[in-house]
């Protein structure tokens, strides 16, 4: 019984005191959450490592799963029973929704070479002018001038444009300042990036001298739902 006994002891330390006598990594924290943070934010969160065992801990390396993360430890060799801080930087410029980062740290703990800590965080994109969503009309020239043009000849031209926004423009009408003028456009619906263009025709019959007439578009654009073009014309008499 009594050497049955000192057996098990024997094992049971050949197992438990390398553990003891050698390196231990221990982490208080393996992950944090931001929370909320605004994009353009740089936030940042320390983490602690403590050596547990009974030899020396070496932080080989300390590895950010992205760019936008950084991560380096005060202390790279601990003693038994110290601890160091690893303090972790997350940049979010140019982020947006909910973000997961991960930090490995690579130590020379044998039972526990790579620990991941990992870091969470929603970013939030104010709205601005610049990026606030919609349609957005753009048209590179809103005037022309026909010149000089005979009476009773009917003249046109066709105004192009662009939506400039994210979301689809859709062009709801098409008003003219007199009914000598005409316009029809391309295409009443047209997603981000897309081009569609307006022809307007005007009909000098009876018309003299210096003319000037209006083309008002009636789009979903937030900032300008009513877009003005304008055509001038020194009509002759024949």
């Amino acid at each position: 019984m009594i050497r049955n006994t000192l057996l098990l002891f024997v094992i049971s330390s050949l197992y438990i005191f390398p553990q003891l006598l050698g390196p231990k990594v221990g982490v208080q924290q393996l992950s944090h959450d931001f929370g909320n943070i605004n994009q353009g934010d740089v936030v940042t969160h320390t983490f602690v490592i403590t050596n547990n065992g009974g030899d020396l801990l070496k932080i080989n390396d300390v590895r950010a799963s992205c760019g936008c993360t950084a991560a380096s430890p005060d202390k790279k060799e601990l003693k038994p029973g110290e601890s160091t801080n690893i303090v972790v930087s997350f940049n979010s410029k140019g982020r947006k929704g909910p973000q997961l980062k991960t930090v490995t740290v690579s130590t020379n703990d044998p039972e526990n070479q790579q620990v991941a800590l990992t870091f969470k965080c929603n970013v939030i994109v104010k709205e601005t002018p610049d990026n606030k969503t919609g349609a957005l009309i753009y048209f590179p020239e809103t005037q022309h001038d026909f010149g000089k043009v005979k009476e009773g000849k009917k003249v046109e031209y066709t105004f192009k444009f662009q939506n400039k926004g994210n979301e689809s423009l859709i062009i709801k009408d098409v008003k003219t300042s007199c009914g000598c003028t005409a316009a029809v456009v391309s295409n009443s619906s047209l997603k981000p990036g897309e081009f569609g263009s307006i022809k307007v025709d005007f009909d000098t019959k009876s018309r003299q001298g210096r003319n000037s007439k209006s083309i008002t578009v009636v789009s979903n654009d937030n900032k300008e739902p009513n877009k003005v073009l304008t055509i001038y014309a020194d009509v002759q008499k024949n």
